[in-house]
C-alpha cells in the first residue's frame, strides 16, 4: 500500500465514526460521508474504482490492518493505489497534514488536493466514488434451463479470479537484441504487464502473460542500482526502478501475482486428479 507520511498518535478504542466532532460542538458522523464505504475490501474497491470509476475518482474505507487506521482508494488511469489515512481519536493525519474535524478533512478534499506517491506516480482527487450508486431494475427472462450431462458434482464448482493488484509507473528496462536501458512505462493489471513506450502512449510495445512467469527477484548482475528481473521461458527480462522502496513494491506485488497464479493452477491440477480417479 503506498503510504503518505504519517505521524504517530495513540489509537481511540471508541468507534471513529461515532468521534468526529465540530468545534460547534454537533457531531460529524463518518457513515453520512457519501463516500466512505465501510468494510469494503480492497479486492472490491479496485474493483469499483476500475469498472465504474475513471482516473481521479477515490474512496475512503475501513483499514483491514488496525483499528482507526482507514484507506483511501485512488484510482490512477489504469490502476488503484492506496493510501493510509490515520484517527488518532482526536484528529485524522493524512499525509503530512492533520485535521481536527471530519468537516476540515472533506473541505480539503473538495479543493481537489494533488497527491504523489512514493513512486513518484502524482494524482489529482478529483471525483468522490459515492458508496450508492443507482442501479438498473432489468433482469432478463429465462427461456431455456436444461442441464447439460457432463458427470460434473458441486466439487468441481471452484470459483477462480484474476487477482485484481494494481501498479503501474517508470521502469527502465534492458533491451533483448540490443542490450541497451531504456525508460518505459509500466501497468501491472491482473495478469498482465505491459510496458508501453511513456505514459501517454495509446498501445503497449508488449504484453507479458505473467502466467508463463517462473520468478522475480532482485538482481546484481547489471551494472545498475535497483535491478529486478523476471524469468520467462524464452527470456529473462531486467528492470530498474527509481529507488529501492520502489523495486521493493514491484517485487512484492509482481510475487504475490505468481503466487495466486499458481495457486489457481494447483487447484485445476487437483480437480483434475480427483475427477479421474472418479472415473477409473
Amino acid at each position: 500500500m503506498g503510504r503518505a507520511e504519517l505521524l504517530g498518535g495513540n489509537m481511540s478504542t471508541q468507534d471513529p465514526s461515532e468521534l468526529w466532532s465540530r468545534a460547534d460542538g454537533g457531531t460529524d458522523l463518518l457513515q453520512d460521508l457519501g463516500w466512505y464505504h465501510g468494510n469494503l475490501t480492497r479486492h472490491a474497491a479496485e474493483a469499483l474504482l476500475l469498472s465504474n470509476g475513471r482516473d481521479g475518482s477515490y474512496l475512503l474505507r475501513d483499514s483491514n490492518e488496525q483499528t482507526g487506521l482507514y484507506s483511501l482508494s485512488v484510482r490512477a488511469k489504469d490502476s488503484v493505489k492506496h493510501f493510509h489515512v490515520e484517527y488518532t481519536g482526536y484528529s485524522f493525519k493524512f499525509g503530512f497534514n492533520e485535521y481536527s474535524s471530519l468537516k476540515d478533512f472533506v473541505k480539503h478534499f473538495a479543493n481537489q488536493p494533488l497527491i504523489g506517491s512514493e513512486t513518484g506516480t502524482l494524482m489529482v482527487l478529483k471525483h468522490p466514488y459515492p458508496r450508492e450508486v443507482e442501479e438498473p431494475c432489468i433482469y432478463e427472462s429465462v427461456r431455456v434451463h436444461t442441464a447439460m450431462q457432463t458427470g460434473r458434482t458441486e466439487n468441481d464448482l471452484v470459483p477462480t479470479a484474476p487477482s485484481l493488484g494494481t501498479k503501474e509507473g517508470y521502469l527502465t528496462k534492458q533491451g533483448g537484441l540490443v542490450k541497451t536501458w531504456k525508460t518505459r512505462w509500466f501497468t501491472l493489471q491482473r495478469n498482465e504487464l505491459k510496458y508501453f513506450k511513456d505514459q501517454m502512449s495509446p498501445e503497449p510495445i508488449r504484453i507479458l502473460d505473467l502466467t508463463e512467469c517462473s520468478a522475480v527477484q532482485f538482481d546484481y548482475s547489471q551494472e545498475r542500482v535497483n535491478c529486478f528481473c523476471l524469468v520467462f521461458p524464452f527470456r529473462t527480462f531486467y528492470l530498474c526502478a527509481k529507488t529501492g522502496v520502489e523495486a521493493d513494491e514491484w517485487i512484492k506485488i509482481l510475487r504475490w501475482k505468481l503466487s495466486k497464479i499458481r495457486k489457481q493452477l494447483d487447484q485445476g491440477e487437483d480437480t483434475v486428479r480427483s475427477r479421474s480417479f472418479i472415473f477409473k
